[in-house]
């Protein structure tokens, strides 16, 4: 039983992180590549407006649900998963990672982001091997030749875990590009879960995400951007819940 946004026919294929870890354990012991993606109502606006951006998710191999509406329903149309947000993603990646003897590779953000998300991580996972870290040039095409460079750098590296923090739906169009051009790697799609690392930026306290306030939070810290983010984001609901409804 399967989650669907029938909207946009994107699959939620992965209940909850348990799942999702046990299928990028054996697909990096397999020296399978795969492309991961954390699916939110931010997402769904987009998927809706972006025939690349779809096209993109369409070959995703892995689709997790990070947003509390989304998971709300999911139940609504009694095909309930868990939330899985990228940010709490990170570490048990890398740890899988590191379990399975694969280097890391993060991709995206600043170079000093990345050089701080790889010491704050070396500290929680010691043997974690990290073979690229990669900042794009601001603005950069992620389907141009530069991100062409980049999967090539990748695909050097052979079967390894690369940590794409680059924002939607850059990070996406991107990963469905390294499938086919960098096809051992796994590719993960974390957006700011590198700049929490780093400290670039601050992520909500534990007892705001337990109270589904984490929007609000990230809202305080930057309206500007995501005021009316956030009210697309809340426009589209009413149609989601018809939707899921229609799933029962």
């Amino acid at each position: 039983m399967q989650f669907a946004f029938n909207t946009t026919k994107i699959v939620v294929t992965h209940k909850d992180a348990a799942a999702t870890i046990e299928e990028v354990e054996t697909r990096l012991i397999d020296g399978r590549g795969f492309a991961l993606a954390t699916i939110n109502l931010d997402h769904l606006t987009k998927l809706r407006s972006n025939p690349e951006f779809l096209k993109a998710y369409a070959k995703q191999d892995i689709v997790v649900t990070d947003g509390n509406p989304l998971v709300w329903l999911s139940h609504l149309a009694h095909k309930p998963v868990c939330l899985v947000p990228g940010a709490d993603l990170v570490i048990p990646l890398v740890e899988t990672a590191a379990r399975t003897n694969r280097p890391v590779v993060l991709l995206g953000s600043t170079d000093a982001a990345l050089t701080g998300a790889a010491r704050h991580l070396t500290k929680l996972v010691p043997n974690v091997k990290f073979a690229r870290c990669i900042a794009p040039i601001h603005g950069f095409d992620p389907t141009g030749e530069a991100a062409r460079a980049i999967l090539e750098e990748v695909r050097q590296v052979g079967p390894c875990l690369c940590l794409v923090a680059l924002g939607a739906p850059k990070q996406e169009i991107l990963s469905a590009l390294g499938r086919d051009l960098a096809p051992q790697a796994g590719f993960a799609c974390i957006g700011a879960g590198v700049d929490f690392l780093a400290g670039d930026q601050v992520r909500a306290p534990q007892w705001v995400r337990k109270m589904a306030l984490e929007w609000a939070w990230r809202m305080m810290q930057n309206p500007k951007r995501l005021v009316p983010r956030y009210a697309a984001c809340a426009a589209i609901l009413p149609g989601q819940c018809i939707e899921a409804i229609k799933q029962r």
